[in-house]
């Protein structure tokens, strides 16, 4: 279980101000910080501290946040980070687009620390809760493995990135059973955390094209389920 006290975050940010306040507050609350000013240099102290946390703004200079978490989830080290943006109310991106990059979370500008300290608490308490959860499922011809984040289809190892790994974990943990949107939102997500209901298609439709389109049902009209008739 981690806590505070042996959590790395890297803030990412082109503002200093914005900076300045992040790695105050959350050096503060004992986190470990790191911080970078665009998307390139994030890449590079990423790879040096090995975040477990990615605040990162959007619009900034050299390379774009959407771009560089792109660039950090086509990494084996990073595809089990979390990714959580940093955005502007005023800022015109598609959130479908973030997503699809591998973002797992946004906060709006201007940032209220004590919020962001709770979002982040948060994320502990949930990876707390999958540390009691059974470690090995099995259930639709494959094999998921919390420990090591893998998932087996006969021989074949498919490794995916954090959330999708979650979502695919949690609806196979209760085979047949349907769940909404919401649901998987609250359950995967967590009731704190802002994303948009498409956020579960576009996650589904990803883990879909890594162990194929017959474990994950659509049910029209309602959500999906874990197939295993």
């Amino acid at each position: 279980m981690q806590t505070a006290a042996n959590y790395k975050v890297l803030v990412v940010d082109d503002d200093p101000d914005i900076v300045e306040l992040l790695q105050y507050n959350l050096a503060r609350e004992g986190y470990d910080v790191s911080v970078a000013d665009n998307g390139k240099k994030a890449i590079e102290v990423a790879q040096d501290t090995k975040p477990d946390v990615i605040l990162m703004d959007v619009m900034m200079p050299v390379l774009d946040g959407i771009a560089a978490c792109r660039q950090l989830r086509e990494m084996n080290d990073f595809r089990h980070t979390h990714i959580i943006f940093l955005t502007a109310r005023a800022e015109e991106f598609s959130e479908v687009a973030a997503f699809e990059a591998g973002a797992d979370d946004f906060i709006t500008k201007p940032i209220k620390p004590r919020a962001l300290l709770s979002r982040l608490a948060a994320y502990t308490r949930r990876e707390a809760q999958q540390d009691e959860q059974n470690q090995v499922i099995e259930a639709g011809g494959l094999r998921i493995d919390r420990d090591s984040f893998a998932v087996y289809k006969g021989d074949e190892k498919i490794t995916l990135p954090k959330k999708e790994f979650e979502l695919l974990a949690f609806l196979a943990t209760t085979p047949n059973k349907v769940y909404t949107r919401e649901e998987l939102l609250n359950n995967v997500w967590g009731n704190d955390v802002y994303v948009i209901a498409r956020t579960v298609d576009v996650h589904i439709r990803k883990v879909r094209e890594k162990i194929g389109e017959d474990n994950i049902k659509t049910i029209k009209g309602v959500g999906y389920k874990f197939n295993t008739d």
